[in-house]
Order: C-alpha cells, then sequence, then structure tokens
C-alpha cells in the first residue's frame, strides 16, 4: 500500500513537471508576442567550415543606425577580428565568397587608418578562457535596406577571422584566414 502510494505520489509529481514545463515553451523567444525581447530585424547563424554552429548575430534598426548583437561560441582564448563583408554568401572552407568588407562609403580600412575606417569595420572580439563571446556593435549611419544599405542586392556576411584587427592594414587589417561566417538576412515577415 504505502509503496503503491509513494509510485503514485511520483507519477502525480512528474505530471505536475511536465505541465509547469510545457507552460514555459515560449517564454523568452524572440517571436513570442508576450515576450520583452526585441524581435531582430535580420540575423545571421554562423558557422565554421566543418558546419558547426558557432554563434548568431542579431541585427536591430536603431536610432542612430544599426545595432548588432553577437554571440560567438566554441573559440579558444584569443583576439579575433570581425568584420561585416559586402556579400550574402558563405561558401566554405575560406568563405572568399563573401567578398571584401562592407564599404559603401569608399575608405580605406580601419579606424586607425587616416583614410578609413569603412562601414564593416568591427572592433576585435577578445574572448576569455572559458567563456562566450559577446559584443554589442553600432554601425552608425547605416540602414537596413535602401541605397548603400546593409542588405542590398547581393546582401551580406558577417565574418570572423583567425587573427586579430590591427585596425588600419587596408583592405583586411592583417587579420587573416575567415573562419566563420553567416550570411545576414532580413526577418521574414
Amino acid at each position: 500500500m504505502r509503496s503503491t502510494m509513494i509510485r503514485n505520489l511520483g507519477i502525480g509529481a512528474l505530471a505536475l513537471s511536465v505541465v509547469a514545463l510545457g507552460g514555459c515553451k515560449t517564454m523568452g523567444k524572440k517571436d513570442d508576442p508576450g515576450s520583452n525581447l526585441p524581435v531582430a530585424d535580420a540575423s545571421a547563424q554562423l558557422f565554421d567550415a566543418r558546419g558547426a554552429d558557432r554563434g548568431r548575430v542579431d541585427v536591430y534598426r536603431d536610432t542612430d543606425g544599426l545595432r548588432l548583437e553577437l554571440v560567438a561560441r566554441g573559440f579558444a582564448a584569443g583576439t579575433y577580428g570581425m568584420h561585416v563583408h559586402a556579400v550574402g554568401k558563405c561558401d566554405a572552407p575560406k568563405y572568399t565568397t563573401a567578398g571584401p568588407h562592407w564599404n559603401p562609403t569608399n575608405v580605406q580600412h580601419g579606424r586607425d587608418n587616416p583614410m578609413g575606417a569603412h562601414h564593416g569595420d568591427m572592433p576585435n572580439l577578445v574572448i576569455e578562457p572559458d567563456t562566450i563571446g559577446r559584443a554589442t556593435l553600432r554601425l552608425v549611419g547605416s540602414r537596413l535596406s535602401g541605397d548603400g544599405a546593409l542588405l542590398d542586392a547581393d546582401g551580406a556576411a558577417f565574418v570572423i577571422h583567425a587573427k586579430a584587427d590591427d585596425y588600419k592594414t587596408d583592405p583586411s587589417g592583417n587579420s587573416g584566414d575567415r573562419i566563420v561566417c553567416g550570411v545576414i538576412t532580413a526577418r521574414a515577415g
């Protein structure tokens, strides 16, 4: 009798847990209408040459341009260059199909270059040991669509490079191979 009662209590607790978790199914999702999280205007899922998921970039229209929210995972501790590239293609393994850095104003690369910086220039991503990389990036004066915009006829890609950007060497900051890439796509609807 006692073991039957304990077993029934266990089944009841399990059923209650399933119901409670079922109510959490959409909690925190960006597309949940009840969520407090803003819905990204565009995004890019980031992959390495083996096809492993390496993170995500969400793009939001902001009062002064575009804001990018990056989450990068699976990286060794170190410093990595990252840029917005001019073409929305990410053909592994070298990702050269992503084209050059996004440069609608036709200037040179690098914030420390007197002839730069272009819109695709980003600060370096610094990954500490045993952490996930996170960054908020701003593209002041940039637009998501229209003439000279991020998502023009051939799209755009977000690329992370093997080495740190030196912020001055044209055209790519001497940041090494392209090791992670994601095509930036507008939110449907």
